[in-house]
Formats: structure tokens, sequence, C-alpha cells
């Protein structure tokens, strides 16, 4: 017959971490997930801008193209 030997408990579960920082870290990460969403929400930002600025340039030289074209039909006219 084999002698069984009670279940003996190791002194740190595996479940438990013994890092003196841990607490800390797990109540950081939401604050880091926040500030790298807002950083990405930023930088959509700033390319949206960019884009509508870009649009903006070229409707503002398309015009200024007509009107320079216009100049130059209403001067030959005049001629």
């Amino acid at each position: 017959m084999s002698v069984r030997r009670p279940f003996r408990r190791k002194s740190n579960p595996p479940s438990m971490n013994t890092n003196p920082n841990w607490s800390n870290t797990m109540s950081l990460m939401p604050e880091n997930l926040a500030r790298a969403q807002m950083s990405a929400r930023l930088g959509e930002a700033q390319q949206l801008r960019r884009g509508h600025q870009l649009a903006r340039a070229r409707r503002l030289s398309r015009k200024a193209e007509q009107a320079a074209q216009q100049a130059r039909l209403a001067l030959a006219r005049a001629m």
C-alpha cells in the first residue's frame, strides 16, 4: 500500500503576482490606453485637416487659373 501525503500548498499560488509594481502598472493601463487612443484620434484629425487644406488649396488654385484665363480672354477681346 502506498502512503498518501496531504496536499501541500505552495507559499505563492501561481495566480498571485509578487511584483511590487504590478498593482501600479495595472492601475495605469487604462490611462495608457486612453492616451494612445487620444493620440490616434489627434493624428486622424490632423490628417483630415491636411486633406481639407489640400482640397481647399486646389479649389482656390483652379479659381485663380480661371480668373487669369478670363482676364486673358477679356484682354484679347479688347484688342
